[in-house]
């Protein structure tokens, strides 16, 4: 269990290298230079198969620690879940206790709304303890309050409406805070200029129901030229989709350098 700045307990997994060595400040666990912390989706969490499945392959692939956890308001974590707001100190958590275990490089790799995540703490958190030294974005919006899609207007629906938020506990596994944003956070393609000059990778599928292609143009776009860009034919939206040749190319990038 870690501890975020504002006293959220959020619960964690810790996946050592395959090709790890033990060091200090990890007892009996296998250490390298480089820790991915993996952060899932809305209405996800840190036991579910497809996130397991992306830790074991990035790990074994990026020849990497691997730290997944559970975001507020979701699976075994505190809290409630504030749809991508405050859960950058979630994810700030986990990168500052991969640093602690000894770990001199420290990526991050989030899916749809862990993608938004990954792109607003790295702008928020640059040149803290908590910043990371690479970053990838999966299936993340560009921007706050999309409609545009049937996936889009169901989770609105879940999100804003009594009735769906009870949806989202009884039936999701996520409890979702009742309250508007105030103020409304920075907007993915609004952080993605202030992550220069770490290494930013932008990957979506070309059939996600969810967010259409403008959204990770924007994104890409957003870097000016610094942001590398994969558009993957045939996939579909975050964890769920990522195949093993996708989650290998990623842990490739993401331990490279």
């Amino acid at each position: 269990m870690l501890r975020t700045e504002d006293g959220v307990r959020i619960e964690a997994v810790y996946t050592p290298s395959p090709a790890g060595v033990t060091g200090p400040a990890v007892t009996d666990r296998a250490v390298t230079d480089t820790a991915v912390v993996l952060a899932h989706g809305f209405t996800g969490s840190a036991d579910r198969p497809s996130v397991r499945r992306a830790a074991r392959t990035l790990a074994r692939h990026g020849a990497a620690a691997v730290v997944t956890f559970s975001f507020r308001g979701h699976g075994g974590s505190g809290g409630r879940s504030t749809v991508g707001d405050r859960e950058v100190l979630d994810l700030s958590a986990a990168v500052r206790w991969a640093r602690e275990q000894g770990h001199a490089r420290v990526a991050t790799v989030g899916f749809s709304m862990g993608g938004s995540v990954v792109l607003r703490q790295a702008a928020l958190d640059r040149g803290t303890p908590g910043s990371p030294d690479a970053v990838a974005a999966v299936s993340a919006p560009a921007r706050w309050f999309y409609r545009g899609t049937p996936a889009m207007r169901r989770v609105h629906w879940v999100i804003t409406r009594p009735e769906g938020r009870l949806v989202g506990r009884l039936g999701l596994g996520t409890r979702i805070d009742h309250r508007a944003w105030d103020p409304v956070p920075l907007p993915p393609v609004a952080a993605v200029p202030l992550i220069a000059p770490t290494p930013l990778l932008i990957v979506h599928g070309d059939r996600d129901p969810y967010f259409p292609l403008d959204h990770p143009r924007a994104l890409a776009a957003a870097g000016d030229g610094a942001a590398e860009l994969w558009l993957e034919p045939g996939m579909g939206h975050a964890e769920n989709a990522a195949g093993p040749e996708l989650l290998a190319r990623l842990g490739n990038w993401l331990t490279r350098g």
